[in-house]
């Protein structure tokens, strides 16, 4: 597995990660056994970051977290990045240090921890991203050794900008993905010059780009790819990388054409994202052992190529660019 630098953290991670929002809630029922197996195995796979976030089952996806570090797997080395403020209703006036400390202790005890390795302010308004006294509260949170660094997860490019900008801003999380480009553009070039940390969420898209898919797919009532098709519950970027069901069923089939010999498209999607120069660590989620062992092993993945990036921005620039590219 590629070991990279998390940004201004200074810590050593996984280039392939593990999102556990699916342990949590909104991807259907994953029992605590299998998420606890799904843990084990993504850390034996060579795995050592794990993002999860307060609102993930509203704290069960930190708790089976918690629990694994302290009971199952005491003594790895494994960076867990939490995310804070979507508890609460989005208004910059709740971005404030006392919520802060209030959030951060609740993550303390869900996660076992005196020192959260990273917070992540969790795609907040952009008056929030752009406040001087959001910034000073975080950094009273560091003095104070609630949290050992910082970071801001987004929805769009400008947002990523305005976070990078910030001097104590150790991380920004974005949706990047084979369907998701336009971060290339600014975002990437202008973290890599700041050292800030770049970590790749929705990677599969939602899970178009496994390319295992068809219209007659189904997904359960409490699965986001079904109650969210229309963003009535969070951005609609979030599901399907916003491109769409049918216009992502069609660009995934050109993509999975473009996979060469002993990849699945999956591995192929991580491996493209983990390539890119400036990417910290790609964070899919997993289900079951053996999507943590496939997700895993597009860690160590041979170099795509040329025709394979080119492919990837020809699917882009025909089937994606005109829906998607102003928007995010």
């Amino acid at each position: 597995m590629d070991k990279r630098t998390l940004g201004r953290t200074g810590r050593t991670v996984s280039v392939i990660g593990l999102g556990t929002w699916q342990l949590g809630a909104d991807w259907g029922d994953v029992s605590e056994a299998d998420a606890r197996a799904v843990l084990g195995a993504s850390v034996e796979a060579g795995v050592t970051f794990f993002d999860t976030a307060d609102v993930y089952g509203d704290g069960r996806s930190e708790r089976v977290i918690g629990h694994f570090l302290e009971v199952e797997a005491p003594g790895q080395d494994i960076t867990v990045a939490t995310k804070m403020g979507r508890r609460s209703e989005q208004l910059p006036e709740n971005y404030v240090l006392a919520h802060f400390r209030e959030w951060t202790d609740r993550s303390r005890e869900n996660l076992r921890t005196d020192t959260l390795d990273l917070v992540q302010l969790h795609c907040p308004p952009s008056d929030v991203i752009e406040s001087d006294e959001v910034y000073d509260a975080l950094d009273t949170l560091v003095s104070e050794g609630a949290i050992a660094a910082y970071g801001v997860s987004v929805e769009t490019c400008d947002q990523a900008l305005a976070a990078i900008a910030r001097p104590g801003v150790a991380t920004v999380q974005i949706i990047l993905n084979a369907f998701r480009l336009k971060p290339l553009d600014e975002v990437l070039p202008a973290a890599r010059a700041a050292g800030v940390g770049i970590i790749a969420r929705v990677p599969l898209a939602s899970g178009l780009l496994s390319g295992k898919y068809t219209r007659e797919t189904k997904f359960a009532e409490t699965d986001h790819r079904n109650y969210n098709l229309d963003g009535s519950a969070f951005d609609v970027g979030e599901t399907f990388s916003g491109v769409g069901f049918e216009t992502g069923l069609a660009a995934a089939a050109e993509f999975a054409a473009l996979v060469p010999a002993g990849l699945t498209p999956a591995q192929a999607a991580l491996a493209w994202v983990a390539q890119i120069d400036g990417v910290s660590s790609v964070i899919p989620g997993a289900r079951s052992i053996s999507q943590a062992q496939a997700n895993a092993a597009a860690g160590s993945a041979e170099p795509l190529g040329l025709a394979f990036n080119e492919g990837v921005q020809d699917i882009y620039d025909r089937l994606l660019r005109e829906k998607i590219h102003s928007r995010w």
